[in-house]
């Protein structure tokens, strides 16, 4: 498989903030909860190695964390990978590195021991999650980065493209539908690395499986290398407890990252910590949940669920509609957009339809690049005559118009709204509106 290797140089593209736009995946971090209830996921996972150093009598760290979440009725979301026993040849990275598990690849559990490791080698840890009410996300199925990015990981192996990364995606998909018949719904990028080769993104790659993003508020400090194990320990469960002190609700809707597996210096602070991490929620009044059982409480970052606006936009969500943001925010006092009105009625409609625009490398419009985020959706809007386009140009970021809306809603619901006098229309105040016209 030929995958790509660069040498590092320096990553000035953090210096840039990010537009965040409308879109089929909505990355989850954190929700607006009613009450105290938070999930942890747990990434590289399945362990069948013992926690380092060694305090359970041998189980695998993996049974270790399932059973410490069910003696406080927790449950856990574990992103999992398949089997990273095909990342050879290499040579083992330097301890207390990013690479210090394989200087080209990452092995899971460690460098030398992938049949230790992974869903392919542990289907009776698998089993036994599921049994204890956990849930399985995809983390990759040989945990290889969509692209490059440096300049941590710049000497590492990655995707050579969006074809890449959909067989590796799809092959963890089959093992878990094929041995467990279970259809996963969330997804982690290995390392975090979101941009792919050609002009796409994890996004892309997630609208394709239906799947959501997996992502994390607040690091659990798994990871990272310290003095000793102990210093390590601490550092898993003493920073929570100080953001408990200072707010009590401070990890409400939140997603707590862990580690299931080892640090850089091959030990398992988690095994140590989280025990204590657990008991500090109990002791607060929280409930520790999957995060999907976190999304069906509260879909959205920034509108609590009970709220008029999330209502409305939680019955879009079922419907196919795509009412959030990719950060998962549903900003309902925002101004509708031209752009945001097309991605939000046929985002997943467009899906493969954006993968062939770019690709094409073809204008939709005058003012739309093929690599715009809104162009599949604004074509296919204008094709089913549910938008227009006069003289070629879109214009994406304009607001949209009572008559637009009217004829949108027209072509589109087969329903028309009145005609109002407002300049522009807010999001919260259109997903009101298409609600009402669909009947409630």
């Amino acid at each position: 498989m030929p995958f790509v290797k660069k040498t590092p140089r320096p990553d000035r593209s953090r210096k840039k903030k990010e537009p965040v736009w409308i879109s089929p995946v909505r990355r989850i971090e954190r929700v607006a909860a009613a009450g105290r209830v938070c999930a942890i996921a747990f990434m590289d996972g399945p362990c069948m190695l013992p926690a380092m150093p060694d305090r359970f009598r041998g189980k695998p760290l993996t049974l270790v964390l399932a059973e410490t979440l069910e003696r406080y009725g927790a449950k856990g979301t574990f992103a999992v990978v398949g089997d990273t026993s095909g990342n050879y040849p290499d040579r083992p990275g330097r301890a207390g590195s990013p690479a210090w598990n394989g200087a080209a690849w990452d092995h899971f559990p460690d460098f030398g021991q992938d049949k230790l490791g992974g869903v392919v080698h542990c289907p009776e840890l698998v089993s036994r999650l599921l049994a204890g009410g956990h849930e399985i996300a995809s983390h990759g199925y040989a945990h290889i980065p969509f692209g490059w990015s440096p300049p941590l990981y710049g000497p590492r192996r990655y995707q050579p493209d969006l074809e890449g990364v959909m067989t590796d995606l799809r092959r963890l998909h089959k093992v878990m539908e094929d041995g467990w018949r279970y259809p996963m719904r969330l997804s982690s990028p290995p390392r975090g690395v979101d941009n792919i080769k050609g002009g796409f993104s994890s996004y892309d790659a997630y609208a394709l499986m239906g799947y959501q993003y997996l992502a994390a508020g607040f690091d659990g400090a798994g990871r990272a290398p310290m003095a000793s194990r102990e210093a390590e320990v601490g550092a898993v469960w003493q920073p929570m407890e100080r953001l408990l002190l200072e707010d009590p609700d401070a990890f409400r809707g939140q997603i707590i990252f862990q580690k299931d597996g080892f640090n850089m210096a091959r030990r398992s602070p988690i095994a140590g910590g989280l025990d204590k991490q657990l008991q500090l929620l109990t002791d607060h009044g929280y409930q520790v949940v999957t995060v999907s059982e976190l999304l069906e409480q509260a879909p959205f970052r920034d509108v609590p669920a009970d709220s008029g606006h999330g209502r409305a936009a939680r019955r879009l969500l079922g419907l196919g509609w795509c009412p959030a943001f990719q950060d998962n925010a549903l900003r309902p006092e925002a101004a509708l957009t031209r752009g945001e009105l097309a991605m939000m009625a046929f985002g997943w409609e467009t899906v493969r339809r954006r993968v062939e625009l770019v690709r094409s490398g073809r204008a939709p419009f005058r003012d739309m690049g093929p690599r715009d985020p809104y162009a599949a959706a604004a074509a296919l809007a204008v094709e089913t005559g549910a938008m227009a386009a006069p003289g070629g140009r879109f214009r994406p970021g304009a607001p949209v118009s009572p008559v637009e809306l009217a004829q949108f809603c027209s072509t589109r619901l087969g329903r028309t709204p009145p005609l109002g006098g407002w300049e522009s229309i807010s999001h919260g105040e259109f997903f009101l509106l298409i609600v009402e016209l669909l009947g409630g």
